[in-house]
């Protein structure tokens, strides 16, 4: 490895499968002297990853239009502009798919610039024609024209395509499974149930087709200080593409996302590493390999990474590709490998390229996801740290890049979200000292020593075991190394750093940041890991039988003997004799998991000790044969990092029959078709501009069979979400000063009474007010929670009613 400076740098050379092959793809679909059926071959595996995805559209009730018009949005009003742009900055072209990649995360980025002017303007009724921005001076500048059709791409190998496309579907197949057939577009009946946060999301993106700035649609006028780019990006697809937000947001949005995804992290693995494989290796760590939970149960540090987030958090879902992008070009900036002269197999994006590409993925990463800039600062405050001590020379280029994201980091902290911490403070090791706390003293102070050791061990071994790719560079490098891989183990770490500093479980999504750091570094180095190897054609072929064995064994025995192994594990250890095992007595007896405690811990702990124990039998067992057999030696690591970086894989397909977070299940709430087919018909008959005054504020486990019973729940969101109507008040628990605060309460008990009275004791002059001040245009009265007053009927106009629901129109 280099040394740390500020200069060009180059890589180590990539394998023959990234490196560039000299063969030169003619036109803009890479066809070469091969023809039309050689061209046709090399698009196969993306026509093939747009089949299964397609598959799993109709397969879960799409409706065909809706795909079709969401592929016109797609193209026209993502992948057109954002390649367009994104080819005219970046200096030397690649790969064919880097730019259609890349050029869609701009694209994305592009987007988010066009609502904030057509917005403001009121001119979200022509929103589809946004892209003309880009596409007139492309097709009108002579300099800009040669864009469109690009020649001399770098012809990606075939395998590559294939292995990156079997990730897609992959993914496509999961979602399909444990989200797209389990959740209906609209309820059929008044007994379907759904996710809690999917109408909330719902709601802020029917809010962002009308409004500008988004605010709280359940609180009509409050400020929303939150991050809702992934919003605005979900009411763009609407506006843009004319689909209806429930389809977007149930169907479309998720699994596009994750394909991108996927595609971010092959593309800049490659670009970053110089080594094509790094690409496929990086998706399958980010998504297909989970955390290795020692079974077949929850994660028990923060939000899970895979088998949750992908489908419940749309802003984290939306960030990731803006977030690998963004790493994708500071990485470039820091090596920018001279493929000219040098030995880089990947052409630098220009030094104008990264600067201009850093700024609208640094802005548009901003408010995407509040934990994505954070910690890309404390990656570059890594790496320039170093390269000052090393060189004792500033880093200009690293200071520059800072600059960029600090600033698009107080654009977001001051701007969108008005300093808000959401809750989050800063209390150190709170997120695992409940594990083990021994609050009775019960055990000695070497048995807590051990505990604390073995919580400790859980937490990496269960956030942090895909990234042991990474140990073969900090190994061989003895940490000199480049500036782009201090940058990647910089993010890495300060993941589940800034976790273990804070509190609370949305502290868990900075280890989502570190994560997408992470996978490329673990890649880059299990890539070298095998070139290291040297393995001949018949050793590859025993490590590729080898993994899919290792992986097989390993699901089965989660699958089948998962409760039987915890079982035995905890009943022999408490059979032990107590004064050689009463740390361990006392890890097993603490509270319940479910409370966070010890116990809890010990599927993850106890596997993971067995794992290690193995891992070290069978190294010794090698080294052994190894002296016998020459070609057996130096070859046991890249044997023993395949089973690491694999044994996460049970926790995602052993999802797929029975998933842990099930949204019919998991945090679901009751969303009657009655309810959802009143506010629609609002939403049909109804102003974007016109406030809605309800009587439902909570949401009920049983559907208010006892309309008697106490209201204490305020997650109810769905009125707003179905119509695209801001509420007057609504459901306001997750209104940014109730989450930043301990009080539940609603803060103007004023207001609240006077919305709750113009249902059940209205008078003309109540509604008048609530007309003239706030713009309340319509009630909507749910009689499951209460009837309305006989006299309104006389003070307003019924419009609607379905016997659940009844809508009334202000005179």
């Amino acid at each position: 490895m280099g040394t740390f400076h500020d200069t060009p740098l180059t890589v180590d050379s990539p394998p023959a499968a990234g490196r560039r092959s000299g063969r030169r793809a003619h036109g803009g679909a890479g066809g070469g002297s091969t023809g039309v059926l050689g061209t046709a071959w090399r698009f196969l595996p993306a026509i093939a990853a747009l089949a299964v995805l397609f598959a799993t559209l109709v397969g879960s009730d799409t409706p065909l239009n809706a795909i079709a018009r969401y592929a016109f949005y797609v193209v026209w009003g993502v992948l057109l502009p954002g390649t367009l742009v994104y080819r005219s900055v970046r200096r030397t072209p690649h790969t064919l798919v880097e730019d259609l990649t890349l050029g869609a995360v701009t694209g994305l980025a592009l987007e988010l610039a066009a609502w904030a002017v057509f917005m403001p303007l009121g001119l979200h009724s022509v929103m589809t024609l946004w892209p003309l921005l880009v596409v007139v001076p492309f097709a009108a500048v002579p300099r800009l024209r040669r864009h469109w059709w690009v020649r001399s791409y770098t012809r990606v190998p075939l395998g590559w395509s294939w292995a990156v496309a079997g990730t897609i579907a992959l993914t496509s197949g999961y979602l399909y499974k444990v989200y797209l057939q389990r959740t209906p577009i609209l309820p059929p009946d008044d007994q379907s149930r759904q996710f809690v946060d999917l109408s909330y999301q719902m709601s802020l993106a029917g809010n962002a087709k009308h409004s500008f700035p988004v605010t709280l649609p359940q609180v009509a006028g409050e400020p929303l200080q939150y991050h809702w780019f992934a919003f605005v990006h979900e009411a763009m697809t609407s506006l843009v593409g004319h689909i209806d937000l429930p389809v977007i947001q149930l169907r479309l949005m998720i699994p596009a996302l994750c394909a991108l995804t996927m595609l971010v992290a092959a593309v800049v693995a490659w670009r970053l590493s110089g080594r094509a494989w790094a690409g496929p290796i990086a998706g399958l760590l980010l998504f297909t390999i989970g955390e290795f939970n020692g079974g077949h149960g929850e994660t028990p540090f923060g939000s899970p990474q895979v088998t949750l987030m992908s489908w419940a958090s749309v802003s984290m879902t939306y960030s990731q590709p803006l977030l690998l992008a963004l790493i994708g070009v500071v990485g470039d900036g820091l090596r920018r490998p001279d493929t000219e002269g040098g030995r880089g197999a990947v052409p630098g994006l220009g030094r104008r390229g990264f600067y201009v590409l850093a700024v609208l993925f640094a802005f548009a990463s901003s408010a995407a996801k509040a934990t994505s800039l954070p910690v890309t600062l404390a990656a570059l405050a890594l790496t320039g740290l170093v390269g000052l001590l090393t060189t004792r020379r500033i880093p200009w280029t690293v200071v520059w890049l800072g600059a960029i994201v600090a600033t698009a980091q107080l654009f977001s902290t001051a701007v969108i979200f008005a300093f808000k911490s959401y809750g989050l403070s800063v209390e150190p090791f709170s997120n695992l000292q409940s594990n083990w706390a021994d609050p009775q003293q019960v055990r000695s102070s070497t048995s807590q020593l051990v505990v604390v050791a073995l919580v400790w061990f859980a937490f990496l071994i269960n956030t942090q075991l895909r990234m042991a790719g990474a140990l073969p560079l900090l190994w061989r490098s003895r940490l000199k190394l480049d500036p782009v891989l201090w940058f990647l183990l910089g993010g890495t770490v300060a993941g589940p750093a800034v976790f273990v500093l804070l509190n609370g479980w949305n502290a868990g999504y900075f280890t989502h940041a570190g994560l997408a750091f992470g996978v490329l570094l673990s890649a880059w180095g299990y890539c070298e890991a095998f070139e290291r190897a040297a393995l001949s054609t018949a050793g590859r072929t025993a490590l590729a039988a080898f993994a899919a064995a290792y992986t097989g064994v390993m699901i089965w025995l989660v699958y089948n003997h998962d409760a039987d192994w915890q079982k035995w594990a905890t009943d022999t250890v408490k059979g032990w004799h107590p004064s050689r095992t009463g740390f361990l007595r006392a890890f097993l007896t603490s509270p319940d998991g479910h409370n966070g405690s010890a116990a809890g811990l010990w599927p993850i702990v106890s596997a993971g000790l067995a794992l290690c124990a193995i891992a070290a039998a069978c190294a010794v067992l090698w080294w052994l044969i190894g002296r016998m057999v020459k070609p057996m030696r130096r070859r046991g690591g890249i044997v023993l990092l395949t089973a690491a970086l694999l044994a996460g894989v049970p926790t995602l397909v052993l999802d797929l029959p029975k998933p842990v977070w099930d949204p019919t299940v998991w945090g679901s709430f009751p969303l009657p078709a009655g309810k959802i087919d009143a506010a629609r018909w609002l939403r049909a008959h109804s102003d974007p501009t016109d406030v809605v005054a309800t009587n439902e504020h909570c949401w009920s486990a049983d559907d208010f069979k006892d309309p008697k019973a106490p209201c204490n729940d305020y997650r109810d969101f769905t009125l707003s979400a179905y119509s695209e109507r801001s509420v007057l008040v609504e459901g306001w628990a997750f209104a940014p000063r109730v989450m930043a605060g301990t009080d539940p309460g609603f803060w103007d008990q004023a207001l609240l009474k006077q919305n709750d009275a113009a249902v059940y004791q209205p008078t003309a002059a109540l509604l008048g007010e609530l007309q003239d001040q706030h713009h309340v245009r319509f009630l909507f009265v749910n009689r499951k929670v209460g009837p309305e007053s006989a006299e309104l009927a006389s003070l307003a106009d019924k419009v609607y009613d379905n016997g659940r629901i009844a809508i009334y129109r202000l005179r």
